[in-house]
């Protein structure tokens, strides 16, 4: 996307917000996808390949907040933009830190757990979490390329730590800044959706090139339906028995 400096008409306000709304769904996949690979780290899925995807990732991801924070923060300091054009770049930018918010916790986890499991020289057991396979294909769907290249030196697991502790200072002075520059109370902005409807679309994010996860389309309505009639009815012939047996035992007891 092509970050221009100047000011805008107002028939060029309808063409910038489908470009601003691609760029910050961009940073909102990638930093899924970061959190994705995060969850690997100490666990058996853990490898060198995961340690440079997670630099690769994280790198991505901050190139994209750079440039969504120069747009929004250009955008909402025009004092010209309509009151309907102004709260719609509020909205976004309070989507906007929020994802920046949680790829700073995510890169602050992704240290301390670097921190714990070294692969070279490890200190401790992997953890058998559950999560079997390779990370290759997240990776590559977050970063637009359709296979990944490793380059990285053997001893990434280490050196990376410190290159990390740097990038989290930056993303944590870039938060400090963007506070100081755009005054945008979260509370004040209107949602535009309920919470979670995205969970409920049946569209797939798969469709965007930096598509990281699939949402599962939901499930025709009559087969549901088929199946809680179903439990019904297993549930009502546990009931009886249930009854039946209490009753049988009563019986016996009185008699006795």
């Amino acid at each position: 996307c092509s970050l221009s400096k100047n000011k805008f008409t107002n028939n060029a306000y309808t063409l910038e917000r489908p470009i601003k709304t691609t760029m910050l769904d961009a940073l909102n996949k990638v930093t899924a996808c970061y959190r994705h690979l995060v969850i690997a780290l100490g666990s058996t899925s853990d490898s060198q390949n995961l340690r440079e995807e997670l630099k690769k990732t994280r790198k991505k991801a901050q190139e994209l907040a750079v440039a969504n924070r120069t747009k929004l923060t250009s955008l909402l300091k025009d004092k010209n933009i309509s009151k309907d054009d102004r709260a719609e770049y509020e909205r976004l930018w309070v989507l906007f830190t929020s994802s920046v918010e949680l790829l700073e916790v995510d890169m602050k986890r992704s240290l301390e757990i670097g921190q714990d499991f070294p692969l070279k020289v490890p200190t401790r057991h992997l953890i058998q979490t559950g999560m079997t396979g390779s990370t290759t294909t997240v990776a590559a769907r977050a970063m637009s390329v359709q296979n990944m290249k490793y380059e990285a030196d053997a001893n990434i697991d280490t050196v990376d730590l410190k290159e990390l502790e740097t990038e989290i200072a930056q993303v944590d002075q870039m938060m400090e800044e963007m506070e100081m520059k755009v005054q945008v109370a979260p509370w004040a902005v209107e949602a535009k959706q309920e919470a979670g409807a995205e969970l409920k679309s049946t569209v797939s994010v798969g469709n965007s090139s930096v598509g990281v996860i699939s949402i599962c389309e939901e499930e025709p309505k009559e087969t549901v339906e088929g199946e809680t009639g179903l439990m019904k009815v297993f549930a009502g012939v546990i009931f009886t028995a249930v009854l039946l047996i209490a009753g049988i035992l009563g019986y016996l007891v009185i008699n006795l």
